[in-house]
């Protein structure tokens, strides 16, 4: 991304609003102040328990969890406004070692609270190196908890900070790179351990919440959800690819006069491409290999894929190929989202 690409991001993404510094209180959804500095485990200097599961509430009653992070800056903010509008009940920047007792609170909410989202961030200082106990604690209870990890380039989230003029949670003394690079360290771990990983680096407002609403709108969990990404490599791989595959074996509709001001979306440019050696054959084969792939996912409990299928501008090939490549999953009954990253950018 050019520096004037992540100017323009910076200023068209005013809800990416997590840049803010580290707050001195959080609030949940029904406006309740809770200090950040309260102690693991305790509330009003009271224990309270963090079973998951506590007896006399039902299995059934457990509510769904999902826990929101990611880097400073890169739209944390906004994924959880997404779900609290979805329905969801939405805790910012919870204490990890509160996270158990907050789905116990959930439970007994006789199936008034079903969907809790939690925003855990490195707002919460020393708190965050909970977060792995707690983790570890709700499988242990069979809570069915997701990770939703929000992700950027250095490039964009300096924008953005600078165009907010706060200065990065981490950064102290530093400079704002220096924060990111910490948080980015920090934050490692969390990231491999992600069921879904978002970049935003390109994304606007409304796109990072129709991609929310794609993977959390439904009122049925599907066994797979997949997102089917064109690009073009000349503006860089996709830092939230899980399989990347290359078109730039077929020849260029780029270089057909009549084709060229159309993208893959038109059907003369679709023809064209699938009419060329090894582009029908490569099609059948890649869903082929993607049932494959799909099983061990499922079986590994990985919900979310996300296929980046490029070529050179992300104009053409790619985009025809990822709409039939889409369209073949859909018929599978894999839910499927198509996104053309780099369509227009010329």
């Amino acid at each position: 991304m050019t520096e004037r690409d992540a100017q323009h991001t910076a200023r068209r993404d005013p809800a990416f609003s997590d840049t803010q510094g580290p707050p001195e209180k959080t609030h949940n959804e029904a406006g309740q102040d809770q200090p950040q500095e309260a102690e693991a485990g305790q509330e009003n200097g009271a224990e309270v328990s963090t079973d998951a599961t506590p007896a006399g509430v039902p299995e059934a009653a457990i509510p769904e969890l999902v826990i929101i992070s990611g880097m400073s800056g890169a739209g944390r903010s906004t994924a959880a406004k997404c779900l609290e509008d979805l329905g969801w009940f939405v805790v910012d920047n919870l204490p990890p070692a509160l996270i158990p007792t907050m789905v116990e609170l959930g439970a007994r909410s006789q199936g008034n609270v079903a969907r809790i989202a939690v925003v855990v961030d490195v707002r919460g200082r020393r708190f965050f190196d909970n977060l792995r106990e707690s983790l570890a604690d709700l499988d242990s209870r069979g809570v069915t908890r997701r990770i939703v990890f929000l992700e950027s380039s250095d490039d964009a989230l300096v924008r953005r900070f600078e165009s907010v003029r706060r200065p990065h949670p981490l950064q102290g003394d530093g400079r704002i790179v220096d924060g990111i690079a910490a948080e980015r360290e920090l934050l490692r771990e969390l990231r491999g351990d992600a069921d879904l990983v978002i970049d935003t680096s390109s994304l606007n407002v409304h796109e990072l919440r129709a991609k929310m609403d794609a993977q959390f709108a439904g009122e049925e969990e599907p066994e797979l959800r997949a997102t089917v990404m064109s690009f073009g490599f000349k503006y860089g791989l996709p830092v939230d690819a899980d399989l990347v595959a290359d078109m730039r074996f077929l020849p260029n509709p780029h270089w057909v006069p009549e084709l060229r001001p159309y993208t893959g979306l038109n059907e003369e440019v679709s023809a064209y491409v699938f009419n060329q050696p090894g582009a029908k054959e490569f099609l059948d084969r890649y869903a082929e290999l993607l049932r494959l792939i799909a099983t061990g996912y499922r079986r590994e409990g990985k919900r979310y894929v996300t296929i980046a299928i490029g070529c050179t501008g992300g104009k053409h090939r790619s985009v025809a190929v990822s709409e039939k490549l889409a369209a073949r999953l859909a018929a599978e009954g894999v839910e499927t989202v198509v996104v053309h990253r780099d369509m227009g950018r010329e």
